[in-house]
């Protein structure tokens, strides 16, 4: 079993920044990608950053620019700094990770943006 525990949600002001971890933990073989996703009350689970095993990163068209993923391979966990936030970030954000080929998601943490 693997348990992605996450943490750096909050509130925030617009303009603002936040970091959010996520650390999986349990049954780990091997760690593939990791990355995060959010979603707004009414709307659509959407992506918001990957990082694949090699580095390779991806990012959802609404945040490119102004939020950052990263990785610790050695502690199995996923960063996303996220800098000059909007009020239409506001979201839960859920980690997910690709662990021994099976996918799993986080809790999630609550993103709020507003003045």
């Amino acid at each position: 079993q693997v348990q992605l525990e996450e943490s750096g949600g909050g509130s925030v002001q617009p303009g603002g920044s936040l970091r959010l971890s996520c650390a999986a933990s349990g049954s780990i073989f091997r760690v593939l990608a990791m990355g995060w996703y959010r979603q707004a009350p009414g709307k659509r689970r959407e992506l918001v950053a990957t990082i694949t095993r090699d580095g390779v990163t991806n990012y959802g068209d609404s945040v490119r620019g102004r939020f950052t993923i990263s990785r610790d391979y050695a502690k199995n966990t996923v960063y996303l700094q996220m800098n000059s936030l909007k009020p239409e970030d506001t979201a839960v954000y859920y980690c997910y990770a690709s662990v021994d080929y099976q996918g799993y998601w986080g809790q999630g943490t609550q993103v709020t943006v507003s003045s």
